[in-house]
């Protein structure tokens, strides 16, 4: 008895919850609709979840015109659910591949590329340390983010704030400069940091990136920089190739890493391994990092 008490109200619940999805029922798409740049691809989505890839050729009042490999197809406006347009760039190889979803970083450091105004991206490195960057405008960018490190309270945590400015964007020339302002629970120096400038040179799909920073504490600025350099080769549209090593002041030993980045249209996973040259023992740390735009 106590059982059917228990089980009767979770059945309505279930019931109410699945008879409310049913009755929002999917309306159609409101955005604009516009023939995109010939290097773009659209993605539509009927109302009855069938899915095309293509561009549009033709809008009029109540339909489109929409070319794919199904050939050139009239459809009305009422049946299509959702459209979304991904840019698409020549390779250095001559295909067609969806833009670098993730070149305003190497691992740890940045880029000199921005990542533009309305545009933004979520973080995770290690699991542990999540991060968001939004761009006000074109040559400006905020971020931040802070550790989750399981077993200590939120007050124990690990705090980052990363602004940027873009000092100069073009396409084979892009330099910025910005802050990595990172507040440490119980550290004596207090709030801690580096103040850098990077430059990248070359193109989206292969560059190579050089920067300098100094690091403060307490309100002191070191009086030597460490120096980054980095690079990015891009071998098929869904895998880059990328380094990124450190040289740091009165240190023998740099900082060097290699590892890969594997694609998505609006993502990538970076899989790397860390090592320092020199060092009286051999290590390899392992390195992991994933991005999502938004």
């Amino acid at each position: 008895m106590q059982f059917t008490k228990f089980i009767s109200p979770v059945i309505i619940f279930l019931f109410a919850l699945s008879s409310s999805a049913f009755a929002q029922q999917a309306k159609p798409y409101a955005g604009e609709y516009t023939i995109p740049d010939s290097n773009d691809v659209q993605i539509l989505e009927m109302m009855d979840g069938v899915k095309l890839k293509g561009r549009i050729v033709g809008v009029s009042d109540d339909k489109i015109v929409f070319k794919s490999s199904l050939g050139l197809l009239p459809i009305k406006k009422k049946d299509i659910k959702s459209l979304r347009t991904i840019e698409y760039t020549k390779s250095d190889y001559g295909d067609l591949w969806f833009r670098n979803p993730n070149n305003t970083r190497l691992f740890f450091a940045p880029t000199g590329r921005m990542v533009g105004g309305g545009k933004g991206y979520f973080s995770d490195y290690y699991v542990l340390f999540p991060g968001i960057a939004f761009g006000i405008s074109d040559i400006f960018t905020i971020g931040g983010g802070i550790s989750l490190i399981p077993g200590i309270g939120l007050d124990s945590q690990i705090f980052y704030f990363t602004p940027k400015a873009g000092l100069l964007q073009s396409e084979k020339l892009n330099i910025a400069g910005g802050l990595l302002v990172i507040n440490v629970p119980g550290d004596d120096n207090g709030v801690v940091g580096i103040a850098y400038g990077v430059s990248t040179f070359g193109g989206e799909d292969a560059n190579f990136t050089v920067g300098a920073g100094y690091g403060f504490a307490d309100g002191d600025l070191a009086d030597k920089p460490m120096i980054m350099l980095g690079f990015e080769t891009r071998t098929s549209e869904r895998l880059s190739l990328v380094s990124e090593n450190w040289i740091f002041p009165e240190v023998d030993n740099p900082l060097v890493s290699f590892g890969i980045r594997l694609f998505g249209e609006r993502m990538s996973v970076d899989l790397a391994m860390w090592s320092v040259i020199g060092a009286n023992k051999f290590f390899l740390a392992p390195y992991v990092d994933f991005v999502y735009n938004f």
